[in-house]
């Protein structure tokens, strides 16, 4: 069976709602989207990148332990491509969470990028990277400080 573009948008739309889920410090319905491969990637604004389904699972719990009771707000889609071996994803997520020891909601923004293949008749994430960088950065932002 051949997934197309509107097979996509339908994952896309439970990644999405998985990742309310995830403000909420619940992990697992975006850990369902992932390959369980080993060469599944994250790279995420805590930490280095994590390789392989064991190191990714273990990062998204971490993480997601830092965020509670928020949500997804929205999403600005930058770019989208399908293809029958390979979808990606770019776009801006508008979060909000009570974030670490915080105690007030707080809007988020992550520019993220996210790379899905096809697997059992279903489209599962094989990569994601997000960063916080969502507004032009001065030259020396890429200096370690």
């Amino acid at each position: 069976m051949s997934l197309d573009a509107n097979d996509f948008d339908q994952a896309v739309e439970k990644y999405h709602l998985a990742l309310g889920e995830f403000m909420k410090g619940n992990p697992a319905p975006a850990g369902d989207l992932y390959s369980k491969g080993d060469d599944v990637t994250l790279g995420n604004p805590f930490g280095p990148f994590a390789h392989g389904w064991k190191q990714v699972v273990e990062t998204m719990e971490k993480a997601a332990s830092y965020y509670r009771d928020g949500d997804a707000a929205g999403f600005e889609n930058i770019a989208k491509r399908v293809t029958p071996e390979l979808a990606y994803l770019v776009e801006v997520e508008r979060l909000r969470s009570k974030v670490g020891g915080r105690s007030d909601v707080t809007p988020l923004a992550l520019r993220v990028t996210t790379v899905f293949r096809p697997e059992d008749g279903l489209w599962k994430i094989v990569h994601r990277h997000a960063d916080p960088i969502t507004t032009t950065q001065p030259a020396d932002s890429v200096l370690r400080r």
